[in-house]
Order: C-alpha cells, then structure tokens, then sequence
C-alpha cells in the first residue's frame, strides 16, 4: 500500500451501524476507508475517555475522521488524541451554539430525561424515532443501519450530547450539513458546506453528493 494513501475513518451516527456508509466510494489509489463502530460506554464514562477508547483502534497517522450526528461529535473528541489531517462533521454541529433552541432547552429543563429508552430499546420503535416520519414505510430498509439498541448506551449518548463542552473549533474541520436537517437545523449553523436538499439521512440518500464531492473537500479541492 502505497504511503501516499489517505485513511479515512468513519463513525457512524447515535445508534447507527457503520452499514450508513455502504454506498459511499472514495478513489482507491488515494484513499482507503476505515469503519469504526459505537462501543458500550462504561458506567460513569466521559465522551473525553470514551473518545480516547475508540480512538485506539486508529492505527495509522495524519488520519481523516468522518463522522454523522453524534458521531461528527464524537469524532472531534477523538481528534485530541489521534493525528489528524482533517475532520469532517456532517450532520452534526460543532459547538453548544449549534445545537437548536429545543435541545438547550431539554438540557435546562432535564427534559431529555424523559425520552423513552426502554422503548427505543425496540429496534421498530428506535428506527422511527431516528429516522422520523420517513421510516414508517421505510422501516425494513433503515432497520439494518441501526445497531446499538442497549438502554444504557441510549441515555448515555443523548446526556453526553446535551451536556457536551467543545473547546475552540479546530482549524481543520470541515461541516456538511443538508439545507433540509430538521434534528439540527441550519439557522443555528456556521461555516458549512450547505448540501442542497440533504435531510439529516443525506449520508444514506444523498450518497451519490458526497460521492461526487468528499475525495475533493479532503484534498481542498473546489467543488462543482
């Protein structure tokens, strides 16, 4: 293997396997593309050392780490202890600023504690609530991108999003982010890649976008 080659590393969304990135293609003689997979937090554990725990599996240097919604959170976490040539968040957001005004406002109110997930531990029922309404006739399809179904995963992720405390933005992020995400909307966002028509799925609909443009946006290459 050529020592030119790029490795890109993706982490898939909050309960997502990494199958999210089935259709996505990068050229082979320059990249080659990793995928990591969400872990059963410890109790108690931080997203910093659970970052530095699935950071671990990274085997190589000056890496590319991709990652969707939550994922693009974890990843940024992961970037203090790996090197990195880039970071992409996509669908995601890079500070507490980001997030939309109904997630401040469950942090505040503790109301994210009352999101069901003994029930979403249901893979039917966690298909809808991560998907949303476009998974009702859809629900076969997007079933066998969701992975991690276990309670205590559930909370953990969510509180760790609700109470996330990014430092400074790093300079070497990148966010795409779909015009049409309704978990994350746009009003809140800065410096993104608007992706024209992208909902919050786009890395599984819109595959054929960032097929066309992802080899190009890590190679700081102008896009079409």
């Amino acid at each position: 293997m050529s020592q030119d080659i790029i490795h890109v590393y993706f982490m898939p969304g909050m309960a997502a396997s990494s199958l999210i990135f089935e259709h996505i293609k990068l050229p082979e003689d320059s990249f080659q593309m990793h995928y990591l997979e969400w872990l059963v937090p410890e109790k108690n554990e931080t997203l910093q050392d659970y970052a530095k725990r699935t950071a671990a599996s990274i085997t190589h240097e000056n890496v590319v780490l991709a990652g969707v919604s939550f994922g693009g959170v974890l990843v940024q976490e992961m970037s203090k202890f790996v090197s990195t040539r880039k970071v992409l968040v996509i669908s995601s957001v890079k500070s507490r600023g980001e997030l939309p005004n109904r997630m401040k406002l469950a942090k505040f109110t503790n109301a994210y504690k009352l999101i069901p997930t003994k029930k979403l531990s249901n893979i039917d029922v966690l298909a809808k609530y991560a998907f949303g309404k476009v998974a009702n006739d859809r629900i076969e399809l997007y079933r066998k991108y969701l992975l991690v179904n276990d309670p205590y995963y559930l909370e953990w992720a969510i509180k760790q999003l609700m109470f996330w405390k990014p430092q400074d933005i790093q300079a070497n992020i990148v966010h795409i982010h779909g015009d049409k995400d309704k978990v994350f909307p746009t009003y809140h966002l800065k410096n993104f890649i608007p992706v024209k028509g992208g909902s919050h799925i786009m890395i599984i609909n819109k595959y054929k976008w960032f097929n066309e443009n992802l080899a190009k946006i890590i190679l700081d290459e102008k896009l079409a």
